[in-house]
């Protein structure tokens, strides 16, 4: 059995220190274990884990960072040591890409790289001063802190002196015990002392408790009236502990149950044979809060890392991106927007683990900024190719413009051809001009092939009539291949070819197709009747003549009448060359009768050609006549 001053001391003994938990050992409480996770909580309440961040706005220039610092300057509030870091880098990092973006236009404007010198930046020493600021306030601020704790220590010490006093003698301390009771609740009102004293500050006072209530005599009616008002100040506080497990709030009811703790720790002992049982239900409540504050705490954790899951898995989307195979404004703006939903699901995503929060916006920021850049320059180069585009097609619409009156039917429709062909290679042009330019376009090709339609409507007739002509011809020379016997068949096929060659023009889709009927027909006679090849030959040469008038016009003409009488000539000096020679060999052997011979039969071979050759220019001279007519 304990007397009473063994009671006193045990309770004493189990007073937790608000600056530093006590350790206490299974060898010295059969509830250790339970003990020391309210003792962990006792030191959360020293050092309390900190409330979720709030999360910082998005700064995107450092305009925006420097308002930012220039506000947390100018007011009171507490500055945080992670934002101010954060700022920091973020203003830095602005400027630095300012930099880049100064060198590279200097560059571009032909100055040499090592030349380069940068501006001077305004906006960066007001940063400074800001947060120079800032961190004067906060020195300020540590300085009063430590001479509180100074002061706090100055007066506890205080305290343990005078304990040490009153517990020189029994007599000292049974007189004392209301001074006794009055400096214990001046020790819980004085708050946190330096870290470096605060264990053996405690240990200290409690060593002097204990030889204080050793020395104790206090009679027992006294010493039950004590107990009672314990245990009521305890029961209150296992209540409100209690309470605590209804609290919404998971981080304010931890904040509180500290409170409590602490109050707990600095009330004194109660009878013996409650004790544990009161000490078991504050307990039980204190660890229905550290549960939920753990769990919270794992949970949010839990969140983190999911956040940091999503959120690198939209870095990974944008890193993805190939711009290499984007061709079109279209491609681009369809991408822009994806970024631009994914920047927005961003911002839904809370904060990700401390140690990768700054690291892993840093990554999605620099892929969109990849991206962005990389559509600036290709919009660059594409408007500069759209302008070059513009030009070209104005010029086209200009000389459209200026050829839709011509009444040179044949080549002007080849260069509105020309040009139709030439815009389709041409790219596209800005979107506010191409559609004002198509249309000058177009409004100068349909007007002149209406007003050709309207001037060559007879042209058309003619052509048929010429076409029913034609296939006449056909009919008759088919008739000849039928009926061999006819008298004149040979010479009737030679006034027939004649007639064709003098029938004009026929429609141009039809053209090929009779041609091709009239050489068949031409060809079967030529086998049967064994018409010469030369009469052919100058029958082929006309027909194909027409046709390439009838495509072409007579523009071409000139220059096959040339190139025709520069081969006539040569032809001919051939011949009398040949003739001379001929003159000067001797027939005296038979070798060189033989050689005469040979020589005559080339001469005769090439004066057909001649004569072939002559009416050939003589067909070419009569087309050019019509044309000229």
């Amino acid at each position: 059995m304990m007397n009473s001053d063994e009671l006193i001391a045990k309770e004493a003994d189990q007073v937790i220190n608000p600056e530093s938990p006590a350790e206490v050992t299974a060898a010295e409480d059969p509830a250790a274990e339970d003990q020391a996770t309210v003792d962990n909580a006792a030191a959360q309440a020293e050092n309390p884990a900190p409330e979720e961040e709030v999360q910082m706005p998005l700064f995107t220039n450092k305009e925006e960072v420097l308002a930012r610092a220039q506000e947390i300057a100018g007011s009171e509030e507490g500055s945080d040591r992670q934002e101010l870091d954060t700022l920091k880098q973020l203003f830095y990092k602005f400027r630095k890409a300012e930099l880049m973006a100064e060198r590279t236009a200097f560059i571009e404007a032909g100055g040499e790289a090592d030349a380069f010198m940068p501006q001077l930046d305004p906006t960066e020493e007001t940063f400074k001063q800001a947060m120079q600021t800032i961190r004067q306030r906060r020195a300020e601020q540590q300085a009063e802190q430590d001479r509180i704790k100074q002061e706090n220590l100055k007066r506890k010490q205080t305290i343990i002196e005078r304990i040490k006093e009153m517990a020189s003698s029994p007599e000292e301390a049974n007189k004392s015990y209301d001074e006794f009771r009055g400096l214990q609740a001046e020790w819980k009102e004085i708050k946190a002392v330096p870290a470096e004293n605060a264990t053996e500050l405690w240990k200290n006072y409690q060593l002097c408790v204990e030889q204080f209530y050793d020395l104790l005599k206090m009679n027992s009616e006294m010493r039950e009236y004590d107990f009672r008002k314990n245990l009521e100040a305890k029961t209150r506080l296992c209540e409100m502990a209690e309470k605590l497990a209804d609290e919404p709030d998971v981080i304010s009811a931890f904040n509180q149950l500290q409170a409590l703790h602490q109050e707990y720790k600095e009330t004194g002992p109660v009878a013996k044979d409650l004790r544990e049982d009161i000490w078991n239900r504050f307990k039980a409540a204190s660890t229905v809060i550290n549960k939920r504050h753990q769990d919270h705490f794992l949970a949010l954790k839990a969140r983190e890392e999911e956040n940091l899951t999503r959120k690198t898995a939209l870095c990974e989307q944008v890193e993805a991106i190939d711009t290499a195979a984007l061709k079109s404004f279209a491609e681009w703006n369809t991408l822009t927007d994806k970024i631009i939903a994914l920047q927005a699901e961003w911002k839904t995503i809370g904060y990700a683990p401390q140690r990768m929060n700054t690291q892993i916006f840093e990554r999605f920021r620099a892929a969109c900024d990849k991206f962005f850049q990389q559509k600036a320059a290709y919009f660059k180069t594409v408007k500069a190719e759209l302008n070059d585009n513009l030009a070209k097609k104005t010029a086209l619409v200009e000389k459209a413009e200026a050829l839709q009156d011509s009444t040179e039917w044949r080549s002007a429709s080849d260069t509105f051809i020309q040009l139709q062909k030439e815009w389709k290679t041409i790219g596209a042009t800005p979107h506010k001009y191409s559609e004002a330019l198509w249309k000058r376009f177009i409004a100068a090709c349909d007007h002149f092939f209406e007003e050709k339609n309207k001037a060559t409507a007879g042209q058309r007739n003619e052509e048929k009539e010429n076409m029913a002509h034609k296939q006449a011809i056909i009919e008759q020379l088919q008739a000849l291949l039928e009926d061999p016997t006819q008298n004149d068949a040979a010479q009737r096929v030679r006034d027939l070819q004649k007639e064709w060659n003098e029938v004009g023009h026929v429609p141009f889709r039809e053209k090929d197709n009779l041609y091709k009927k009239y050489r068949t027909a031409c060809d079967a006679l030529y086998k049967q009747f064994n018409l010469s090849a030369q009469s052919r030959r100058l029958s082929s040469f006309k027909s194909r003549l027409k046709d390439n008038v009838s495509e072409n016009g007579t523009s071409g003409l000139g220059r096959d009448h040339d190139r025709m009488m520069r081969a006539y000539e040569a032809l001919r000096n051939e011949i009398q060359t040949y003739e001379n020679n001929i003159g000067f060999l001797s027939a005296s052997s038979k070798k060189g009768n033989s050689l005469v011979d040979e020589m005559k039969r080339k001469v005769d071979k090439q004066k057909e050609e001649l004569n072939l050759l002559a009416q050939k220019i003589k067909a070419v001279e009569e087309e050019m006549r019509k044309g000229e007519a």
